[in-house]
C-alpha cells in the first residue's frame, strides 16, 4: 500500500462502495467540495485492487475467493475470527502485490457486510491498517501539537506500544485497536478472548504510575457507527480491565473511518459506552 496525497480520497458512488481497480486523479474525492473537514491526512491505499467473492476460509491465514470465475487462494490480513463478516458469497475487495516470491498473489482487505434489514456495510478488515492510519492522524488531530514527535513500535520495560509520543513536557504511550465487530450499528471489541489486550491495559495503567500518560484508541474500520462498548460477553475480563483503566486515567477514545475498497481514512469521534448499552 502506498499514502495518498493531502486532501483526496476515493469514494464509492454510491454512499458505501467503490469499484476496483486502479485509482487516478479523475477518481479522487474532494474534501471540500463533499463539505467534509480537510485535516490535511494522507490517506492509506492500496495501490491495486480486485473484486472477487468470498467461498470459504479454512484457516485463519487464508481464504479461498472467487475472482472472475477461478478459485483463487488469498492471504487475509486479519487473523481473528471474522465470522460475521466472511460468510460464503459476499462481496470481498483484494489487493494485488507485485512480489513474484510471495506463494499468494491477492489479500484480502474489505469485504462488503450483509445485514439483515439494514444497508450493507463496507469494512476494512486488513490489521495493520489502523495502526498506519493512526500514525498520519495523530500527527494532524487535536490531540498533540505540530511539534510533537511521534514514534512507532517503543518498548518501555517489557512492553511494547504502538505509539510513543513526546510534546514538550509531555510523555505518552499509546495503544491502538482495531474494530470489525458490528451489529446494528454498534461496535464492540475483542471479537474473541484477547489477553494480550488484558496485557496491553494493564501496561497502560502502569505507565501512567510511573508519570506518562497513557491513551487506548479504539479505530473503527467503518462508517455510520452509533457507538462503542467493550464486548463483555465474549470477554468479560477484557471490559473489566478497559473499565479500571479508565478509573485510573488512561484516556480511552474511538474514531470511525471513511471506507473504500481502496483506502481508510480516520473522521469522526465515536461515543464509548465503558458498561455497555444497557448501562
Amino acid at each position: 500500500m502506498v499514502w495518498m496525497e493531502r486532501g483526496y480520497c476515493r469514494m464509492p458512488a454510491s454512499p458505501h462502495f467503490v469499484p476496483a481497480g486502479n485509482v487516478s486523479k479523475s477518481d479522487l474525492f474532494d474534501f471540500d467540495k463533499a463539505g467534509i473537514e480537510d485535516k490535511g491526512w494522507k490517506q492509506m491505499q492500496y495501490e491495486q485492487i480486485v473484486t472477487g467473492i468470498f467461498r470459504e476460509r479454512p484457516n485463519r491465514f487464508i481464504a479461498y475467493v472467487e475472482v472472475d470465475g477461478t478459485l483463487e487462494t488469498v492471504h487475509v490480513k486479519n487473523t481473528g475470527r471474522c465470522r460475521e463478516l466472511l460468510i460464503p458469497g459476499a462481496t470481498v475487495y483484494l489487493s494485488v502485490s507485485d512480489n513474484p516470491a510471495r506463494k499468494t498473489k491477492y489479500d484480502l482487505v474489505a469485504v462488503e457486510k450483509m445485514r439483515e434489514g439494514l444497508s450493507t456495510l463496507l469494512v476494512n478488515m486488513d490489521s495493520q491498517a489502523p495502526n498506519q492510519a493512526a500514525e498520519e492522524w495523530l500527527g494532524s488531530s487535536s490531540l498533540f501539537s505540530k511539534e510533537a514527535v511521534i514514534r512507532r513500535e517503543v518498548v518501555y520495560g517489557a512492553s511494547r506500544f504502538d505509539f510513543y509520543i513526546e510534546d514538550g513536557e509531555r510523555k505518552i504511550f499509546l495503544e491502538v485497536k482495531g474494530v470489525t465487530l458490528e451489529q446494528d450499528g454498534h461496535v464492540s471489541f475483542p471479537d474473541a478472548p484477547t489477553e494480550r489486550g488484558v496485557k496491553h491495559i494493564q501496561e497502560l495503567v502502569h505507565c501512567m504510575k510511573e508519570g506518562y500518560e497513557a491513551y487506548l484508541l479504539f479505530i473503527v474500520q467503518m462508517k455510520g457507527i452509533t457507538d462503542f462498548s467493550p464486548n463483555d460477553d465474549n470477554h468479560p475480563q477484557f471490559g473489566e480491565a478497559l473499565r479500571k483503566a479508565a478509573a485510573a486515567g488512561v484516556q480511552i477514545l474511538a474514531r470511525d473511518c471513511i471506507v473504500t475498497a481502496q483506502a481508510m481514512v480516520i473522521d469522526q469521534p465515536v461515543p464509548v459506552l465503558l458498561n455497555g448499552r444497557s448501562a
